[in-house]
């Protein structure tokens, strides 16, 4: 394990993922009631898992993401990119229009050396 990283507390996935579920969910003005229901999921559940309390099941994720119209890749590439710049890594999603991507290209043209690859829309550089 690399010093630097020994004294950084990463934050947790279900976190995370909790915090991406509710923006998403206040985004669309929506109550825990509707979404619940939406996915077939007790209001509580909901509410601890967007709250990062619980960690939910490939399943119920799904059916969250579903009620959301966001897809589980979204859900999931959201919070890898939130665990990397953390992490201090540049993230670039290559699936963005142009124009949003245009200031991630300020950020990398310091970069002398870049390790890059592509992960399942994201530009992942280092």
């Amino acid at each position: 394990m690399t010093p630097h990283l020994e004294h950084r507390s990463e934050p947790l996935l279900r976190r995370l993922v909790g915090a991406v579920l509710r923006e998403r969910r206040e985004d669309q003005g929506r109550t825990l009631r509707d979404v619940a229901q939406d996915a077939r999921v007790s209001v509580a559940y909901l509410s601890e898992v967007e709250r990062g309390r619980k960690e939910a099941s490939s399943e119920v994720l799904a059916a969250v993401c579903r009620a959301l119209g966001l897809r589980l890749v979204d859900l999931v590439g959201t919070a890898h990119a939130q665990l990397a710049r953390a992490e201090g890594r540049v993230v670039v999603d290559l699936t963005a229009p142009a124009a949003a991507r245009a200031g991630a290209g300020r950020e990398l043209a310091g970069v002398t050396t870049l390790t890059a690859r592509v992960d399942d829309g994201f530009l992942l550089a280092a």
